[in-house]
């Protein structure tokens, strides 16, 4: 058994238990993912995030929608760092977005939104943030 590292973000504690419930969605086996290379991925809640593994092996994921260009293209971005901390640079204007915690490094007003990620039987897995009601994908 392999274990990868993932990463998962701090959150605040959650208020009821349907709160914390988790919603992850299935992105794709873990051998189809190329190192500094990014996948969309469409979550349940019908949120876009981009994934990415990094040349270290770890995976990341943040939103796709590029704030800037104000179009999904962030899984198709320019993998790299900024003195060690793992980065995303849009496609289209080229803002680098941190691939830890969402910030962007050329405006710290705009952030990205950054999914925890899972490794499950050889599948990678993405949390969505927005819950998934009862009646889409789920039975009673």
């Amino acid at each position: 058994m392999t274990v990868i590292e993932t990463h998962t973000p701090e959150r605040a504690s959650r208020a009821s238990v349907y709160d914390g419930r988790l919603e992850w969605t299935s992105a794709c086996p873990l051998s189809h993912l190329i190192p500094g290379r990014g996948a969309a991925v469409l979550l349940r809640g019908g949120e876009q995030a981009a994934l990415f593994r990094l040349d270290d092996g770890s995976l990341r994921a943040v939103g796709n929608f590029d704030p800037f260009g104000r179009a999904a293209v962030m899984s198709r971005g320019i993998v790299g760092d900024r003195g060690g901390e793992p980065t995303v640079a849009s496609p289209l204007l080229k803002q680098v977005f941190s691939l830890d915690d969402g910030r962007c490094l050329d405006d710290p007003s705009v952030r990205l939104p950054v999914y925890d990620v899972r490794v499950w039987a050889g599948v990678v897995q993405i949390h969505s943030l927005v819950p998934v009601h009862r009646g889409y994908g789920e039975r009673s």
